[in-house]
């Protein structure tokens, strides 16, 4: 399973996906720290704010109460700036910047695949929206933000509404997405099943897979960090193959299963 997933990345075959569990391991805030952030800029008591609503229902009431997200956005930008010295002691951050992806899709608002790129010396193109899919070279990288950048307040996918329209699977980057894994493995990092949006996602790939009319569907993967038999259960259902780490640090086990791939 392992040789062929390396054969794969080796053959530029397979798309990578970055999720939040990535970020996690360089200590970026949590979404209960975004949240927390939310209710001191509302004036409300921490504890007390996160018992009205999930984190999605809590953010549209900020928009709707501010009118804007710009404030929240500006301070996940802040908050989310990773230097490039902490880049580059990241064995993570490396292997992902020198596995040489053709493309690359995270659910991360922040730019530390980015700034590894930049301390890697590798050639990259971010896409965030529209405009940004004109003129792309198929030697560079794509970076593509499906949930936004913080440099961005429309970008970003973080209030309920937002999300819903994201769920809607028809936006330029889900039909460039459509595109791109009909002929490519892809290859999840940082995800479980905790997270409803990679829940939707992996859904709407086995759908799309089964209702194409390609014969042969290129190998997925999820990598788990650590055992979980319910989940491996329920992605193999999806047609996601499971490779498990050993042991309980999850980032430990993570830095082991990309320096494998090397």
């Amino acid at each position: 399973m392992i040789e062929e997933l390396k054969k794969s990345i080796k053959d530029k075959n397979t798309i990578l996906f970055v999720g939040a569990g990535i970020s996690a391991t360089l200590g970026l805030p949590t979404w209960s720290q975004l949240i927390s952030q939310i209710a001191s800029d509302l004036g409300y008591d921490d504890e007390l704010f996160k018992q009205y609503g999930d984190s999605l229902a809590l953010a549209e009431f900020y928009q709707i109460q501010k009118g804007h997200i710009g404030e929240l956005r500006s301070w996940m930008d802040r908050n989310w700036d990773v230097s490039e010295d902490i880049i580059r002691a990241s064995k993570i951050y490396e292997a992902i910047a020198n596995l040489d992806f053709p493309l690359i899709y995270t659910t991360n608002y922040d730019h530390c695949l980015e700034t590894s790129m930049n301390c890697w010396n590798k050639k990259y193109k971010k896409i965030v929206g529209v405009d940004d899919l004109v003129n792309l070279d198929s030697n560079t990288t794509q970076i593509i933000k499906f949930h936004g950048d913080t440099i961005s307040d429309s970008s970003i996918v973080l209030t309920e509404s937002s999300y819903f329209k994201r769920l809607d699977f028809e936006s330029p980057l889900d039909i460039k997405l459509r595109s791109d894994m009909l002929g490519k493995s892809i290859l999840f990092i940082g995800y479980s099943l905790s997270d409803i949006n990679i829940r939707l996602l992996i859904y709407k790939l086995d759908q799309l897979w089964k209702n194409s009319n390609v014969n042969k569907r290129p190998a997925s993967y999820i990598f788990l960090p650590t055992p979980n038999p319910i989940q491996e259960t329920i992605f193999k259902s999806r047609g996601i193959i499971t490779i498990t780490g050993e042991g309980l640090d999850k980032k430990e086990s993570t830095e082991k299963f990309l320096t494998s791939l090397l």
